[in-house]
């Protein structure tokens, strides 16, 4: 599987990490797994260092959608993305754009540096 993650209560984290292609259907499946679980205000690190983003601009618009969906009642916590290549980049980007979650998101280049900024930001 792509995606996989661990959910952390004690830290209200949930740690997520991506290998190979991640489309727009494990995308969906990972977000409404956070939600049956109501785990959706913890913190997420995402480890994307071995992660393709496969997203056409459809697949974009579709989870801007489906998350301005669940941030209409729930509140999302602070994400931090760790990725260098070019194509996480660009899908960070856009991802942050069509969401309408309020909260903080920032891109890493290291899992460290991104647990300390997640140390710092408050959460709902």
């Amino acid at each position: 599987m792509p995606l996989r993650w661990e959910i952390h209560h004690a830290e209200k984290l949930i740690h997520i990490v991506a290998e190979g292609k991640v489309t727009l259907k494990e995308m969906e499946e990972h977000f409404d797994a956070l939600v049956v679980a109501d785990v959706l205000s913890y913190a997420k690190l995402f480890d994307a260092t071995r992660a393709e983003p496969v997203y056409s601009d459809d697949d974009v618009m579709t989870m801007g959608a489906r998350l301005s969906a669940y941030t209409a009642t729930m509140p999302s916590g602070p994400l931090a993305v760790v990725g260098l290549t070019g194509k996480v980049q660009v899908a960070y980007k856009r991802f942050v754009n069509v969401s309408p979650s309020k909260r903080p998101a920032k891109l890493f280049k290291t899992e460290a540096e991104a647990r300390a900024w997640l140390a710092t930001q408050a959460r709902p």
